[in-house]
């Protein structure tokens, strides 16, 4: 038997699709965040990146560094193992500390990665109740659905952010029948956000537990970068939090946060935990330091929702197909795979400027897409050389606009400073 063919034609048929991932070539160079080294075909060159998750730039934040550097030169830079093996690096035990506190939880738990976090903490949930039945929402994250997947326990799932629909599934279970809601609170392939107190008040009336993914906006909002729970006073309305290190925080790692008894559970049954390599003591402290400072600090977050309400009204302007979103993320409609990666190539081979096409499995067919993410760092200059590529490239390429014609460069000009000008810019 030929194996080898089984797998070239998987990927051939990802060709066939359209929709074979290419991953560019990147140095994020520390100190000109947003700016990256793009090495292609022997050749380097300066672009800006458009649509990355460090959405403050805490991976290049000085204060973050050092202590990553500090950390290194005392212990090292691997964990030794898993905390089974190894015990417990005394950079994580601060850091599950510092992310109890910031969801005002009785403990928190730190894994691998954001995806870790969530398979392992749902599965191990979901398989310590009796006979639970999990309530997942439709667009949840694919680390989500292979929790519930993998916690072997009966689900239901209700359509996106559709209360009624949730209410139905909830009462038809019964209150006395163990339940589990998981859902996001910013879903990031749209930007829009759950209704979190509804969902908790149906949790509440059917006798349900809640887990929420926090992912997207812990760092980002609320008055100590707790996430969307913080900002709206909700976070002792939701049994588990879970988010990550990636993202806001400019790190690695996952983590959940919420009763002792249920962090102990999952710490004490999770394979996924137990079976896993710490993480390293760096990346921990690193970790520490970059919630210790957006707890007390408002400049990253006032200044980050500032330029990403100023690229979403520049873009709208310049008659973009801009996605509704109720957050930082800024889908741009494509519809085709094949011109969303068009796109993306013309955007980084001749304007310098990269945003990875986002296609299916990632969104449904037909609605493939540009996401792009601002941060603080991309400046006014920026946002209008980013409006100025994307019309040049849905021109060239026949992608349709918003309205039935591009604009002119001149109207295109004139909205960018209005706009620049409202923004305070």
């Amino acid at each position: 038997m030929d194996y080898r063919r089984f797998f070239e034609d998987a990927i051939d048929q990802l060709h066939a699709e359209k929709r074979y991932r290419v991953f560019a070539n990147l140095e994020r160079i520390v100190g000109k965040f947003p700016r990256a080294l793009w090495r292609d075909a022997g050749n380097i060159r300066e672009i800006t990146v458009w649509c990355s998750n460090d959405y403050l730039g805490m991976g290049q934040h000085p204060d973050v560094i050092k202590a990553m550097h500090d950390a290194s030169s005392r212990m090292g830079s691997g964990a030794g193992g898993t905390r089974n093996i190894s015990g417990n690096n005394h950079p994580l035990v601060e850091l599950e500390i510092e992310l109890a506190d910031l969801h005002q939880k009785e403990a928190g738990l730190v894994f691998t990665s954001g995806f870790v976090s969530n398979e392992a903490s749902i599965s191990t949930i979901a398989r310590l109740l009796p006979n639970c039945l999990i309530f997942s929402d439709e667009l949840n994250h694919a680390s989500m659905i292979e929790g519930v997947r993998r916690s072997g326990a009966e689900k239901k799932i209700f359509r996106h952010n559709d209360l009624a629909h949730l209410e139905e599934l909830l009462k038809a279970a019964g209150k006395e029948r163990a339940k589990l809601i998981v859902f996001e609170s910013v879903y990031s392939m749209d930007g829009d956000i759950a209704a979190i107190a509804a969902i908790a008040d149906l949790a509440e009336e059917y006798n349900a537990m809640t887990y929420i993914d926090e992912v997207h906006a812990v760092g980002m909002y609320g008055n100590r970068g707790g996430g969307i729970t913080d900002r709206e006073g909700l976070s002792h309305r939701i049994d588990i939090i879970e988010g990550t290190l990636a993202k806001a925080f400019g790190t690695l790692g996952g983590y959940i946060a919420g009763p002792r008894s249920v962090i102990d559970a999952v710490r004490s049954y999770a394979p996924g935990f137990i079976f896993t390599t710490a993480l390293p003591p760096v990346i921990a402290a690193a970790a520490t330091q970059s919630i210790r400072h957006l707890k007390v600090s408002q400049e990253e977050r006032r200044r980050h929702q500032c330029q990403a309400q100023l690229t979403k009204d520049v873009l709208a302007q310049a008659n973009l197909p801009v996605m509704k979103s109720e957050t930082h993320i800024i889908p741009i409609h494509v519809g085709d795979p094949e011109l969303c990666k068009k796109a993306s190539d013309r955007l980084l081979d001749l304007h310098g400027i990269y945003i990875q096409p986002i296609n299916y499995p990632t969104v449904p067919r037909g609605t493939e897409r540009l996401r792009i993410t601002p941060t603080p760092f991309h400046s006014n200059e920026l946002v209008v050389e980013l409006k100025d590529a994307l019309v040049e490239v849905w021109t060239a390429l026949g992608i349709p606009f918003s309205k039935e014609s591009a604009p002119s460069i001149e109207n295109s000009d004139r909205v960018v400073t209005l706009a620049i000008s409202k923004a305070g810019g």
